[in-house]
């Protein structure tokens, strides 16, 4: 059985009010691409299809698009379930005529324990769930974490398990010894933050977890995080995207890198330098730009734009912002009218004229007297 193993898809996200729709598009391409070289049994889909419970029209047909593309012309098997930022009961809408189709969307715990058999594997296809869930199907108020869960739905799913075939869980949680690398990368509260014991997973040949968006969160050779397959967050502008091509006999996993449509890049430097380097950098990608001025610059944000239209983040250096907070108490104990003097030439570059100088003052004398 070879699959290919995604996750956190979140059809719909934007960044920093940017779209990435497009880039989505384009990246499911790549997936698809992958799929059919590398002629795959299934593709799984590790929860957090959409960004959001309440995904809009466009996102919504994006999603169709892409699951009909792979599974009704393609043909591909495909094995989803929901994770914690789907609307279980809006994603689950159809799930009963999809599995006609090979196509297999799971968002309910109770029928998580019934698996899927294709080829020589077994595929439990666990969504993200909530301790009270679990506490109410097991009917068993002990159950106080999720590991605590997890050990009761193991072993649930273990009765099931068929000698001669290989098992595979499909979930999507935070597992131990899991970094938390991005700032995308949402708590999930389900009663408990202790994490679910990669000991707790041991019985399954191969665990295709999503959630964590950075393949490297986790390293252990049978329970493994995809990530997700595009950058969401400036703390992965640094991460190496992708998926990983799974065989069950022999078993073996291999990483399929990603490339992204449009990067995120981290610069840092000086106002003149941005803008005179502006030329030799993507104008379509993203930036998280570092500031190292420590003067003031007006409207540095929309001028910075007009090299740099996809301006995620902009901030100071750690010397600049402490230079800045000692101007600011240094210019709190300023008179008013070296304040507005300061003010106006910032932000005009010249001085201000002796009549102007004159209005300001005759203004503020007719403001500190009350007339």
């Amino acid at each position: 059985m070879r699959f290919l193993h995604t996750a956190d898809w979140h059809i719909g996200k934007t960044l920093s009010g940017f779209s990435l729709l497009d880039d989505q598009r384009e990246l499911f391409k790549q997936i698809e691409d992958v799929a059919k070289a590398e002629q795959v049994d299934a593709v799984v889909i590790a929860g957090d299809l959409y960004d959001s419970s309440i995904p809009s029209e466009t996102a919504v047909r994006a999603l169709n698009s892409m699951l009909k593309r792979l599974n009704l012309v393609d043909k591909f098997p495909v094995l989803a379930i929901s994770g914690n930022h789907d609307s279980a009961s809006r994603l689950s809408a159809g799930a009963d005529w999809f599995s006609f189709k090979n196509f297999f969307l799971q968002t309910s715990l109770a029928k998580a324990f019934n698996p899927v058999v294709l080829g020589d594997t077994q595929f439990f296809l666990l969504p993200f769930f909530g301790i009270q869930t679990v506490r109410n199907y097991f009917n068993d108020s002990k159950i106080k974490n999720v590991d605590l869960a997890m050990q009761r739905i193991v072993a649930e799913m273990e009765k099931s398990f068929l000698p001669a075939k290989k098992h595979v869980l499909i979930a999507h949680f935070f597992a131990a010894g899991s970094k938390r690398t991005a700032d995308s990368e949402t708590l999930i509260e389900v009663g408990g933050l202790s994490p679910v014991s990669t000991e707790t997973l041991a019985p399954f040949d191969y665990v295709a977890l999503g959630h964590l968006h950075n393949k490297n969160a986790l390293h252990d050779e049978r329970i493994k995080y995809s990530g997700s397959p595009m950058k969401f967050s400036v703390s992965e502008a640094k991460q190496e995207k992708g998926m990983w091509l799974v065989d069950t006999d022999p078993f073996q996993t291999k990483w399929i890198p990603l490339k992204p449509v449009h990067d995120i890049h981290l610069l840092k430097g000086s106002f003149a330098d941005l803008v005179k380097d502006a030329k030799q950098q993507p104008t379509d990608d993203f930036y998280d730009i570092e500031l190292t001025d420590q003067g003031r610059i007006p409207d540095v944000l929309n001028r910075l734009r007009a090299y740099y239209p996809k301006i995620v983040t902009l901030h100071r250096t750690a010397l600049a912002q402490m230079t800045r907070r000692q101007a600011n108490i240094k210019r709190a104990k300023a008179a008013p009218l070296d304040l507005l003097t300061d003010f106006y030439t910032e932000t005009t570059g010249n001085q201000l004229s002796p009549t102007q100088l004159k209005v300001a003052k005759l203004t503020l004398s007719e403001i500190e007297g009350g007339k």
